[in-house]
């Protein structure tokens, strides 16, 4: 892995970013003004998102070196690292918000990078697949890996090696002294309601420390 760099620009502060219902969820949770740490934040298009519209002060971590040139091209401060060697680089509590969206699931260490997020940051804001989804069940129970629009890829390459539902995840914060502040389901961008572990096949989870 390549030494941390960082790259300090003015974010652009044009409005023309579009939020997948994930990030717009996210995005509405985080409070004008605030520092944002995006872990995973590929193409940097909700910090540049938060930059334009919150005036949010963000920071990226990024492996992939074409998602760090565009994070760079919109003006937004990247550091190239790998998220399972840690956040060593940040002191505690630098950051109002963390975020992991998308990236849980195909990390080994996941434990260790909730911590992390709560001792660099007072909030974890997080997003990741429920394998409780109704079609990943109907697939298991006709004996296929599932298939779906939040996990599109065919079980031998695949990038994600761990899958749970939301029960799962409250119940992993809880063993780690966390606890979710807040939870929005999704299907296909629309808010699910009733029976959202059933239902829902996307998770938008924002948890604190005990």
């Amino acid at each position: 892995m390549s030494a941390p760099t960082t790259t300090p620009t003015n974010p652009s502060t044009n409005h023309k970013y579009q939020l997948r219902p994930d990030l717009q969820r996210i995005a509405d949770w985080i409070t004008p003004g605030a520092s944002v740490l995006d872990l995973g934040c590929g193409d940097g298009v909700l910090l540049a998102w938060l930059a334009a519209n919150k005036q949010a002060r963000g920071i990226g971590v990024e492996i992939d070196v074409d998602s760090v040139t565009a994070c760079i091209e919109k003006g937004i401060n990247v550091i190239h690292s790998d998220l399972e060697s840690g956040l060593t680089h940040f002191e505690d509590g630098s950051f109002d918000f963390v975020v992991l969206s998308l990236t849980i699931q195909a990390m080994h260490n996941v434990e260790g990078i909730l911590r992390e997020m709560l001792r660099v940051g007072r909030i974890g804001l997080v997003t990741f697949p429920n394998f409780g989804y109704w079609e990943n069940r109907w697939q298991i129970l006709i004996g296929r890996m599932p298939v779906s629009e939040t996990i599109p890829y065919q079980w031998y390459d695949t990038p994600n090696i761990h899958f749970c539902t939301l029960n799962d995840f409250d119940q992993l914060l809880a063993t780690l002294g966390m606890r979710n502040t807040a939870r929005v389901v999704l299907n296909e961008g629309h808010e699910i309601s009733l029976l959202p572990n059933l239902r829902g096949s996307l998770a938008v989870v924002r948890f604190e420390a005990l």
